[in-house]
């Protein structure tokens, strides 16, 4: 199962003062499909809340269906405790596509594309739900494989506590391009340009 991108317009994530980006507005942007890209490709987040009176993040598996995301854990354990109270959530996912190599230390930078939502998870209860979503991570990963593997059993079922949170409020945030350069610099004998970030040191793209 595919994540649900449906052929008409997506509305946009919503924008409070706690989500509006206030710093770099022109790399801004509150379009769910940016948005749903990212989180369709990752599937890795990090999930941050407040627990008596201390913030905690946890990296952790987050995966898409429709307009919601979805998150597992170990049933009784502190997150499920914590999200059980209906604690107020920030949800970041990040990903580097691109070093930014520039002929002064201070332009050095990165081509990026990152999303940062808020919200509360909700437990999800019912049978058919709770497999519904297993079933689109693992069809996410790999076509029709949900129909070869053995389906949770009573005793998973009970150890873990799947919860949903619906994808309301944040912001989408990238860069692209090449460096930015003052002009004295121009004629300084180092390349500048674009260098994939999962691959340091690879061949170089320098900038015309």
């Amino acid at each position: 199962m595919k994540p649900d991108t449906a052929d008409e317009a997506l509305s946009p994530l919503r924008c409070c003062p706690r989500s509006m980006v206030r710093r770099g507005t022109k790399k801004a942007s509150y379009d769910r499909a940016q948005a749903y890209q990212l989180i369709d490709a990752l599937k890795t987040g990090h999930l941050g809340f407040v627990e008596h009176g201390a913030p905690r993040v946890i990296p952790i598996t987050l995966w898409r269906l429709g307009d919601a995301l979805y998150v597992h854990c170990l049933e009784g354990g502190r997150l499920s405790k914590r999200l059980d109270e209906g604690v107020t959530l920030c949800i970041s996912f990040a990903v580097t596509d691109e070093w930014v190599m520039s002929k002064s230390a201070y332009h050095h930078s990165a081509n990026y594309r990152s999303l940062v939502l808020y919200g509360t998870a909700s437990r999800v209860t019912d049978d058919q739900a709770f497999d519904a979503a297993f079933e689109a991570i693992i069809e996410q990963l790999e076509s029709g494989r949900w129909q070869q593997v053995r389906e949770p059993s009573p005793k998973e079922r009970k150890i873990t506590a799947l919860f949903r949170i619906p994808i309301e409020e944040g912001a989408f945030k990238s860069r692209t391009g090449g460096p930015n350069e003052e002009p004295e610099d121009l004629d300084l004998p180092v390349w500048n340009g674009v260098m994939p970030a999962a691959e340091p040191g690879a061949t170089q793209t320098k900038s015309v």
